[in-house]
């Protein structure tokens, strides 16, 4: 078997390489910088620069699969460019991937793609499952909501298409667990708002395996990428406190101090999605990460 791969050299895309590389998977990747490009047998870089329309179409060679994790972070401020670059990245690079698909030889029957959470509205009492049909009206929500759009263009070409909604995604190596951590480290912990938003969160390594499973079982639809079990902001940076054995002295940090610190995306931390992963679960699939003190053990 043998994966093409987009954004494979950030956080989720290396951990699926590493899984990839340990069950025996070849890994095709695409990359903008010529200079990230590795020739293995089992690891063989091609460049693309999809503002350019720019494909090396050698990428698709002996592919069965591919993981589509590409897109500019969420995580900077969003200024009215950003906002572009967070929608563009996504709809430019799928627009290019079907493109190339379409009009060259490949033997490729699936593509798996990230998507988040995010698609979900905000609320304190639902419990999410796949089959939501109402969306979020905020940035994310759209934005979610166009990029599983383009991708679905897949099937036109008689493709298996698979979508897995990313939750809060803890690691070391980055995403949200490190600026979670660090501010309780030094005593500067503090909950967001109320501390009653949910935060569906998952472990890289049970994030990585998620693609994975899907990809190897040939699972169509959509996946919620997240652990069964979801926490509050507040159960979560008390439980980080607990396992740091650092005292939370800091009043909660209300949210308009928030919006005027971040702006517009400081509805990252303050909006709330309990999200399901029974779907997921009942194809087979274990966590090796099911509840947050193991994710907090490993971690910490």
């Amino acid at each position: 078997m043998r994966i093409l791969i987009t954004g494979a050299t950030g956080l989720i895309g290396t951990e699926i390489v590493a899984q990839c590389h340990k069950a025996g998977i070849a890994v095709n990747y695409l990359t903008t910088s010529k200079s990230k490009i590795e020739n293995k047998k089992n690891y063989q870089g091609y460049y693309w620069n999809p503002s350019n329309a720019i494909i090396d179409v050698k990428c698709l060679e002996n592919v069965d699969v591919i993981i589509h994790l590409v897109g500019a972070s969420i995580s900077k401020r969003w200024t009215k460019a950003h906002k572009q670059a967070i929608l563009n990245s996504r709809l430019k690079t799928t627009a290019l991937l079907h493109d190339t698909v379409k009009n060259n030889p490949n033997t490729i029957k699936q593509i798996v793609s990230a998507s988040a959470i995010g698609y979900y509205p905000d609320s304190l009492t639902n419990y999410y499952t796949e089959d939501e049909k109402n969306v979020n009206t905020s940035f994310l929500g759209q934005v979610v909501e166009v990029w599983e759009q383009a991708v679905d263009t897949f099937k036109t070409l008689n493709i298996t298409v698979s979508k897995i909604r990313i939750g809060v995604v803890f690691s070391k190596e980055g995403g949200a667990f490190p600026q979670l951590a660090k501010p309780i480290k030094y005593g500067a912990g503090a909950v967001m708002g109320n501390g009653k938003q949910w935060m569906s969160w998952i472990h890289l390594h049970d994030l990585a395996a998620i693609f994975l499973h899907v990809a190897k079982n040939k699972l169509e639809g959509i996946y919620n990428g997240v652990s069964p079990n979801p926490e509050t902001n507040k159960s979560i940076t008390k439980s980080i406190a607990r396992h740091l054995k650092k005292p939370l002295i800091l009043p909660n940090i209300p949210k308009i101090i928030m919006k005027i610190v971040l702006g517009e995306m400081h509805i990252i931390l303050f909006e709330s999605q309990r999200v399901s992963s029974k779907k997921i679960e009942n194809t087979g699939f274990n966590f090796e990460f099911p509840n947050l003190k193991s994710a907090l053990n490993k971690l910490l």
